[in-house]
């Protein structure tokens, strides 16, 4: 696992759509028409889609606990199973990460770590913390099973105080844990390579508020809600780590993958197609729908809104160099 402090560079500021190669300070896009499929862009950029790295998006700042103290974590190490190990499928194992408490609380049996978002691999949805005194190491380890498919997995967990709240970890507020199972490809640029030169984060509270944004836009149209789909999610989120690793703003991969090419790889049988967005500073969930309805130059981003074609959904978003990254995959099981 890499934990890298992002290093700042130079944006542009020119609005472009996503259809077009490389990216500026806001860089949307959609990828077919809802009753309409085009075809896709090519992308010139070469490295590995599903890079994963640090925690959630930008630095948290300590949450101050009812009793005055102030909660934060720092990763120490993965004990058992680092990053892109390789299981057999449905291989039961443990993995444990290694925290220090850098706050001034001491943790007790009411703190908790819990799933947020990824492959879940049979780990509980929460599980209490041991008592840990503040500048003490914590080791926590979780029961879990590799999945029954060749494929990169990732799951990720926060730890979280009393009041529900997530802890910072670090940059972020995420532990997470990333596999390979049978033949999926661990080498670079395959599936489940982790890289230290990216360390992008991820936020299940960007996701969510994607989601919300969307179907609120929808209700407000007469449509019902969409359907949020855990398939499409991996494919959503793949897609945003690999364009803030590349600065892409297309559909198409570093890799020469596409939205349904992705799709199906995660496991979803039916038909996508996508909503990319990028900006600097990362706009909030309801920014980045508005942006989509009203978006004038290309009508794709509004009709995906308001399509009644598909009636699942995905959503990925990775934060990388002060941009934020988000990937929205439609879907017509």
């Amino acid at each position: 696992m890499f934990r890298k402090t992002l290093h700042l560079i130079a944006l542009l500021t020119l609005a472009i759509t996503a259809c077009a190669a490389g990216g500026t300070s806001t860089l949307p896009a959609a990828s077919t028409p809802d009753e309409n499929p085009t075809s896709l862009p090519a992308s010139t950029s070469m490295a590995n889609p599903t890079t994963p790295a640090a925690t959630q998006s930008a630095a948290p700042t300590s949450k101050t606990s009812p009793a005055g103290c102030a909660d934060s974590a720092a990763f120490v190490s993965d004990v058992t199973v680092p990053d892109n190990t390789n299981f057999d499928k449905s291989d039961a194992f443990v993995k444990t990460w290694r925290v220090k408490n850098t706050g001034t609380c001491a943790w007790t049996d009411k703190y908790t770590l819990v799933f947020t978002s990824g492959e879940q691999m049979g780990a509980p949805d929460s599980k209490p913390l041991s008592a840990t005194q503040p500048g003490k190491t914590l080791d926590i380890s979780v029961n879990m099973t590799a999945p029954a498919k060749d494929a990169a997995y990732r799951g990720d967990f926060e730890l979280r105080n009393p009041s529900g709240n997530a802890m910072p970890i670090d940059n972020g507020t995420s532990l997470w844990i990333i596999i390979t199972v049978g033949t999926a490809t661990t080498a670079s640029g395959g599936p489940g390579s982790a890289s230290a030169t990216c360390a992008f984060t991820v936020s299940s509270t960007n996701v969510s508020a994607v989601v919300d944004a969307i179907n609120a836009y929808r209700a407000d149209n007469g449509l019902p809600p969409l359907t949020v789909n855990p398939t499409l999610t991996t494919a959503a989120q793949a897609h945003s780590n690999d364009m803030a690793c590349n600065s892409l703003f297309v559909h198409t991969g570093s890799d020469g993958s596409t939205p349904q090419t992705r799709a199906t790889a995660a496991g979803y049988s039916g038909t996508v197609t996508e909503n990319v967005y990028g900006r600097n500073p990362p706009p909030s969930g309801q920014e980045v729908v508005t942006w989509w309805a009203t978006d004038q130059t290309d009508p794709r981003h509004g009709q995906n809104l308001l399509t009644t074609k598909y009636t699942e959904i995905g959503v990925g978003y990775s934060f990388f160099n002060d941009f934020g990254y988000y990937a929205v995959v439609f879907g017509a099981p």
